[in-house]
């Protein structure tokens, strides 16, 4: 009997980083993915919004992973669009840790089923609250499944890395997942996390400091991390994703077009 052993090949970061960058597709769409308890409506205001203010029309389509692992689609993304936004929903939209970590796997599924039928390498992300989450686990945990996909920048709105926790010190579970797979992040990755605060504690619903932990998983990680914290007027969890701030910043930094700047006095940046 005759054995025969073939090297393994050792798929390192920089081996990714590499694949990754040979040739991009036209198309790199925006993939949104909402938090716990929505819907694949939830983006629709801010899909509004950035309609308005958009040189460009991006068309909308909306997926829904079912627990089973099965992907439905609504809506239809046009020929010449090469910059579509695509919602990622799922059956199973509930909060908690064990639900997030399932909801990484589903989105996982959602994506590789998207580049089979579209056939794009590179894409950008947005997450508000636990969607913020579920992208950040799916970056660390998933994404080397596909060696050739890239993405390209990452925004979070409101994203409770330490869960509710007020704390500076304590550290939840959710947490330190996040910062043990935090080597498995694209090392080119742009990130911004961006906090909404009613009293720079809270917006109501998630502490600002568990929005601020991202630093401590993303910073060292990638190519470049910006924290921005939005106040003022709609600036209460539930309305940050339709906030005339975040909807201008969106445009900026994840669609870079030419949006109007807002020069507003109650937006920081560290």
């Amino acid at each position: 009997m005759l054995a025969v052993c073939l090297p393994a090949y050792k798929w390192n970061r920089s081996n990714i980083t590499r694949l990754r960058n040979a040739g991009k597709t036209e198309m790199a769409p925006v993939i949104m993915v909402p938090g716990s308890s929505a819907t694949q409506n939830r983006f629709d205001s801010l899909i509004a919004e950035l309609g308005q203010e958009a040189p460009q029309h991006h068309s909308v389509l909306k997926v829904v992973v079912k627990t089973n692992g099965k992907v439905t689609t609504s809506g239809v993304i046009n020929r010449n669009d090469n910059q579509p936004f695509i919602v990622i929903s799922f059956q199973n939209n509930k909060d908690g840790k064990t639900n997030i970590d399932k909801q990484a796997v589903w989105l996982n599924t959602a994506v590789k089923q998207l580049i089979s039928i579209y056939h794009f390498n590179h894409f950008s992300a947005l997450g508000h609250s636990n969607g913020g989450l579920i992208l950040a686990l799916f970056f660390e945990r998933y994404l080397k499944q596909t060696p050739a996909l890239r993405v390209d920048r990452f925004m979070t709105i409101a994203t409770p890395y330490n869960e509710t926790s007020t704390s500076t010190v304590y550290k939840t579970s959710m947490f330190k997942e996040l910062y043990n797979y935090r080597e498995g992040l694209p090392e080119s990755l742009v990130m911004y996390s961006i906090a909404g605060t009613e009293n720079y504690t809270s917006d109501g619903t998630v502490p600002y400091n568990s929005v601020n932990y991202a630093k401590y998983i993303f910073q060292s990680e990638i190519r470049s991390f910006t924290e921005i914290t939005v106040t003022g007027a709609n600036t209460a969890h539930s309305d940050l994703p339709q906030n005339k701030q975040i909807v201008s910043l969106i445009g900026q930094y994840i669609l870079r077009e030419n949006f109007p700047k807002l020069n507003d006095q109650s937006q920081r940046r560290h």
